[in-house]
């Protein structure tokens, strides 16, 4: 019998956990503001970008998204080379995976409070940093993808059919909620509108955030 030697990439599992740890500390720490923000209304009275209003969607990004969309893919990296058996097929995609996330949570730290934003919940981030939200899961998909086709392990864990369904279900969700008419760098209207932009809104809202 042959012995083949392989070893699994656990820096990008590392990376993904330390970028956690940090967005968490980040995000908890925005959500303590807002509730002191409750008991003293003009705690931050005069900076429009420390206002509620702007703070409030920086929270739920940074602790959706951020801390625990950097879990899920800590978790993801780390348990799918298990399953199979086989190290992540491109170093280069995991990387690009990571850091890409990354730019897509400053920028989200970044538009938010200057008050960039589309106001659908869940959602706020502009159209730019959606396309590169879009980008940044198929890159995803496509390096989780290439693994299970050269897997060692025969057999498909039901994991792995959840990982593969979370992948395109999201990609569906974000793309369809997200689809907008630009008329600026960091300016753009839903294609939708009324009923129907509560709708796709919330079939998004409910969806995405439960799979994530």
């Amino acid at each position: 019998m042959e012995m083949q030697q392989f070893y699994y990439d656990n820096k990008i599992v590392k990376k993904f956990i330390y970028a956690t740890l940090l967005w968490g500390i980040v995000g908890f720490s925005v959500g303590l503001l807002l509730a002191f923000m409750f008991l003293f209304p003009n705690l931050t009275n005069g900076i429009s970008w420390l206002s509620f209003g702007r703070l409030r969607p920086l929270h739920t990004n940074a602790v959706i998204f951020a801390f625990v969309g950097n879990a899920i893919y800590a978790g993801v990296y780390y348990s799918l080379q298990r399953l199979l058996k086989a190290r992540m097929a491109s170093d280069v995609l995991s990387n690009i995976n990571f850091w890409g996330w990354q730019l897509i949570i400053v920028a989200a730290a970044i538009t938010l409070p200057l008050g960039y934003t589309t106001s659908k919940e869940y959602a706020e981030l502009e159209w730019p940093i959606d396309i590169v939200i879009a980008i940044v899961w198929v890159v995803f998909g496509v390096n989780m993808i290439w693994t299970i086709l050269k897997r060692r392990q025969r057999h498909l864990y039901v994991a792995i059919w959840f990982y593969l369904a979370t992948f395109v279900t999201v990609a569906v969700l974000h793309i369809f909620n997200s689809l907008e008419l630009p008329v600026s760098g960091l300016k753009s209207y839903s294609v939708y509108a009324g009923v129907q932009d509560a709708l796709v809104q919330w079939w998004y809202g409910h969806n995405a955030v439960a799979f994530f």
